[in-house]
């Protein structure tokens, strides 16, 4: 009887493992750990890869709201790097045996230093190593990727750096998806209309640090006639030397628009029922400024 209640006993242990759950498939393993901050406290939406012993990257994803994540990965050697913003990346090497669980347990990520700042002063931003790019979706189902071509701006970077600000002028006009009849539409009055408003400019004055090298400038987009608030996510580079010697300073930006809260439609579709652009637009900036009293020197 003692020996029925602990085979009981045991069943039920293995019904409530989380790791009962998992659908091991034939010739794998799991792969689990758990990710803490230097408190100890559960880290989420840390980044993890899973790469073979070539470099080769086999799985990825982000942790629970636990700082945890579990993968079956067929058996060999791996190489598990985990990354979260402000914290300095985790890196093993982890064997996965056929049919077993391989965990590394908790796993502490350790605060990285952010990047050193630009210095005060104003800095204009590097047309030749910068871009402004987007992506829309054409009629619900392929992507369209364009730019544009000319654009100018400065940020004026304070003291502390939450009191900066920045201004960009765009040229409409310069909007490039390289199919010429679909730029001449994009400029017309059913899109951006580019004889009544040429430009298109956003203005920064709110600089809000999210740890590490991760910003947020939340400021004033005025497009097609309307100005609405946007914040961009933005990661900080860091600072650099051009080829002339000059300090460079770099980030990375993103941000999503919703096309009708600019009035940008094109009304003689969507009369028809057809929604030629998709209702919001992704864009992305890669941006290299420089100190005003070095002037834009190509490298």
């Amino acid at each position: 009887m003692i020996g029925r209640w602990l085979g009981s006993r045991r069943n039920r242990v293995r019904r409530r493992s989380p790791l009962a759950s998992v659908r091991t498939p034939p010739r794998a393993g799991v792969l689990t750990c758990r990710v803490l901050d230097p408190v100890h406290e559960p880290v989420p939406r840390a980044e993890f890869v899973v790469s073979d012993h070539m470099g080769r990257r086999v799985v990825g994803g982000g942790t629970d709201p636990f700082g945890s994540f579990v993968t079956a990965v067929p058996a060999g050697e791996y190489r598990l790097a985990v990354t979260a913003d402000g914290y300095a990346p985790f890196r093993a090497a982890m064997t996965v045996e056929e049919g077993t669980l391989a965990s590394l347990g908790d796993v502490t990520l350790q605060t990285a230093e952010p990047p050193e700042l630009p210095g005060a002063g104003d800095w204009d931003i590097e047309p030749m190593h910068s871009s402004i790019a987007f992506t829309a979706r054409h009629i619900g189902l392929a992507r369209i990727h364009g730019r544009f071509n000319h654009f100018a701006g400065v940020v004026r970077i304070a003291d502390p750096m939450e009191r900066s600000a920045m201004h960009v002028v765009i040229d409409a006009a310069s909007i490039d998806t390289n199919v010429r009849m679909r730029d001449d539409h994009l400029r017309s009055a059913d899109f951006l209309d580019v004889e009544r408003f040429p430009t298109i400019e956003f203005y920064g004055d709110r600089f809000t640090h999210r740890g590490g090298s991760r910003w947020a400038v939340t400021g004033a987009l005025s497009l097609h006639g309307v100005t609405r608030t946007v914040t961009l996510d933005t990661e900080y580079l860091g600072l650099g030397n051009g080829m002339e010697g000059e300090v460079r300073a770099a980030c990375r930006a993103t941000t999503e628009l919703h096309r009708d809260d600019f009035t940008v439609s094109w009304q003689t579709m969507l009369a028809k029922g057809i929604a030629v652009v998709g209702p919001s637009i992704r864009i992305e900036l890669d941006v290299q400024v420089v100190p005003r009293t070095a002037g834009a020197v190509a490298a």
